[in-house]
């Protein structure tokens, strides 16, 4: 019961209730106050204009915000004057709804952002079928009331930001570690848990992808206003918090171990391994509380479990020395010390969100310059260009503009021939339902159809119950705000609300509410059969087809991000920060390609070309990231020696590795070579020099001297984790570039 009471709470105090209340305002006040003072008959127009602008209110930059809402605002009045003034002349409204679907839906390629203002354009293409208006006066009016409602709803939303400045920074925080919290525990689970590997690794991918979503959107939030106003103490406390939250996500990132050696090592003592995991659980639980706390308004919770779990990882390293005995045991040492020293790291900055959300004065600065902030912003090129290079049918959301034009004007289309009563609700289904992917489509298709017979059900219950029209005011009201609080987390049960709304408000037009629900049903699902007939059979945009850019990117960051590593081991002080801006670029090109394999998925079984064969590309560069990261990670948080020549060529070997995978996706047959016996020369070199200090050490046990001072152990860490990590980046590279040239052979040469 506490924790429903809980999960209420959050709910109540969400910026997706918040943000449905808004739109709910934006409704209700013109309704209210125009039928006060007697001019009720301006309100509808008002109230479309004021929701069909809502879509690009979302969470980032204020003056991106804005822009959004008045180009939206604009883009609707231009569409509605065209859709009502060609209505009556049927091949110039077929023109017009070909043109418009096309065109707007094409709008999508610039930005999720953009992609809202596109929604609201076609939103208000569908609305207008719905309007009557025959005069060019009745046109104009409705039009210029449109804008007006527009303009009301940029307002409501400019006082809800003013009234609470940091209330959407907190959710996106909140929901950020949240998400952290879960991976962390989630890639806990891969120590030991061999035989649901796979799964978990699929399951990672999703939330790394969700991740990076967010980073990026705080990003855009906070580092944008900063750039612009200079930041209060509040926007410093989140911004840290943001800052803790990326180093805990590259740390994370950065132990994704070699599963493998792992095993070997461990072999049967996997006992060993339990306080880490436990230490991990641990910190993602308190991470999850933490993110209820940026809502909530509740004490800091006790840091004592965490130092306890801390603990007893130091002290397994002690308890398995001391059963395997040296010199056996020093291998599995190191590795049960490195994990520690990466979660003590990951504590150290767990503990730093705490002191910030404590308030504790001495809680660190934040000492990003202003100058460097900007090349943490991913920019958004908004030229023509992009349209451009969009316009044919090798691109993804062209194919989609087109799939969705044809699907709306077939619909249309079938509406006049069999004379359907409201076939706009047909066209809005589409709208709402369509994806440029199939398996979204399909499973947003089976949700509404879904939510729209459960909420036509609920509707029947209450038309019986009762015949007041003042309830089904009050539910049409109260099941509107709700849906649109609800659609991003349950689209199902927002589908039930939105249907309850709709069915309510038309009982107002329409007395007999039973045909209301009746042509609701059959409506919702004709839309859907056709949203996803289309999808499967128009101009299709199958996954695996459109995988190669995105594992191109991936190849490219990769290894950027290597040499960047690379230029941090010579000198970390000098390139502390091109090193974090390569790393963020990596870590959003492997999001990406997770997102794509995510999308390939849901794809029919007979689409996903050689499915394994790209889930070992996924695999093999997701982990490749993780190992250069984990090299990064080490250097940025210890005193190391110089970077030796041995390393230096292994770079070498692994950065051509990867351009060779490159040019054989590109079809370019330029390879590289570093000569085969300069490599095994310099992993023997680097394996020499770890094999020295263990034998160095050895002797120091035998004569008595048991204790390890800090550089010692040091040395002897670097040493391992370089020695081993290089020689498993140039496997993986090897594995990488077989199978890029396995899927070159077997699926772009087919195509």
């Amino acid at each position: 019961m506490k924790e429903k009471l809980k999960q209420l709470e959050l709910f109540l105090k969400s910026t997706r209730l918040d943000r449905a209340i808004r739109i709910g305002i934006g409704i209700a006040v013109p309704f209210a106050v125009l039928y006060f003072l007697g001019y009720f008959k301006y309100a509808p127009a008002i109230v479309v204009g004021a929701f069909l602008n809502a879509p690009g209110d979302i969470p980032g930059s204020f003056k991106r915000k804005v822009n959004a809402i008045l180009i939206s605002i604009g883009l609707t009045m231009v569409i509605t004057t065209i859709i009502l003034f060609s209505k009556p002349f049927l091949p110039l409204l077929l023109l017009a709804l070909t043109a418009i679907t096309f065109i707007v839906s094409l709008i999508s390629v610039y930005s999720f952002r953009a992609s809202l203002v596109s929604f609201s354009g076609l939103l208000a293409m569908v609305i207008s079928f719905a309007i009557q208006k025959e005069t060019a006066h009745e046109i104009f009016v409705q039009v210029a009331l449109m804008g007006v409602g527009g303009l009301w709803y940029l307002l409501v939303s400019f006082i809800f930001q003013k009234l609470t400045p940091v209330k959407d920074q907190n959710q996106l925080l909140s929901d950020t570690l949240l998400l952290t919290g879960e991976y962390l525990k989630l890639r806990a689970k891969l120590l030991t848990k061999k035989t649901k590997r796979d799964e978990h690794l699929k399951q990672t991918f999703v939330l790394q992808n969700q991740i990076n979503e967010k980073h990026e959107t705080l990003r855009e939030s906070m580092l944008t206003a900063r750039k612009r106003s200079g930041r209060s103490h509040y926007e410093e406390k989140q911004l840290l918090i943001l800052l803790s939250s990326i180093n805990i996500f590259e740390l994370i990132e950065a132990k994704h171990l070699d599963y493998k050696m792992i095993d070997a090592i461990f072999g049967k003592r996997k006992e060993f391994l339990k306080a880490s995991i436990t230490l991990s659980k641990i910190m993602g639980n308190h991470l999850i509380r933490l993110s209820e706390l940026l809502i909530q308004n509740d004490n800091i919770p006790n840091k004592d479990s965490l130092l306890d779990a801390l603990s007893k990882a130091n002290e397994s390293i002690t308890n398995y020395i001391e059963t395997v005995k040296l010199p056996e045991a020093r291998e599995g040492a190191l590795v049960l010390k490195n994990l520690y020293d990466y979660q003590e790291q990951l504590l150290q900055e767990i503990r730093i969100i705490r002191r910030v959300m404590a308030n504790v004065k001495e809680a660190s600065k934040v000492s990003l310059k202003r100058q460097d902030s900007s090349q943490f912003l991913t920019l958004q090129e908004y030229r023509l260009n992009v349209l451009v290079q969009n316009f044919s049918l090798d691109s993804t959301m062209f194919r989609h503009s087109l799939r969705l034009t044809i699907a709306i004007v077939f619909a249309y289309v079938l509406g006049i021939v069999f004379e359907i009563q409201n076939t706009y609700w047909i066209l809005l289904t589409i709208l709402v339902i369509m994806r440029p992917s199939y398996g979204l489509t399909k499973e947003r298709s089976k949700d509404r159809i879904i939510g729209t017979l459960i909420g036509a059900a609920v509707a029947v219950g209450i038309v019986l119950l009762t015949h007041n029209q003042v309830v089904y005011a009050v539910l049409a009201f109260v099941s509107f705000i709700l849906a649109f609080s609800l659609i991003q987390q349950n689209y199902r049960f927002a589908a039930a609300l939105v249907t309850i709304s709709i069915i309510f408000l038309y009982s107002f037009i329409n007395p007999n509410a039973f045909e209301v629900i009746q042509y609701r049903v059959i409506d919702t699902i004709i839309g859907a059969i056709i949203a996803v007939v289309a999808n499967y059979l128009v101009l299709p945009s199958w996954e695996a087809n459109n995988l190669k850019q995105v594992l191109l990117n991936a190849l490219k960051m990769n290894k950027i991000y290597l040499l960047a590593t690379q230029e941090l081991y010579q000198n970390p002080s000098k390139h502390k920060l091109s090193y974090s801006v390569a790393r963020k670029e990596a870590f959003l090109a492997i999001s990406n390609l997770n997102a794509s394999f995510q999308r390939l998925t849901q794809d029919p079984k007979s689409k996903q070309k050689e499915f394994q064969l790209i889930y070992e590309i996924v695999t093999l560069n997701q982990t490749m990231t993780s190992a250069i990261a984990s090299i990064g990670n080490f250097i940025s948080n210890h005193k190391t020696t110089p970077a030796s020549i041995e390393f230096n060529v292994l770079i070498k070997k692994i950065s051509n590795t990867l351009q060779m995978s490159f040019d054989s996706l590109d079809d370019i047959h330029i390879k590289k070579k570093v000569d085969k016996e300069t490599v095994e020369d310099a992993q023997e070199k680097l394996l020499g020099k770890y094999q020295q200090l263990s034998n160095i050490r050895d002797e120091n046990i035998r004569q008595g001297n048991t204790a390890l001072d800090t550089d010692t152990l040091h040395s002897l860490q670097e040493a391992y984790l370089i020695t081993n990590h290089m020689s498993w980046l140039i496997s993986l590279s090897e594995n990488l570039k077989k199978a890029t040239e396995r899927y070159h052979s077997s699926i772009i040469e087919d195509q």
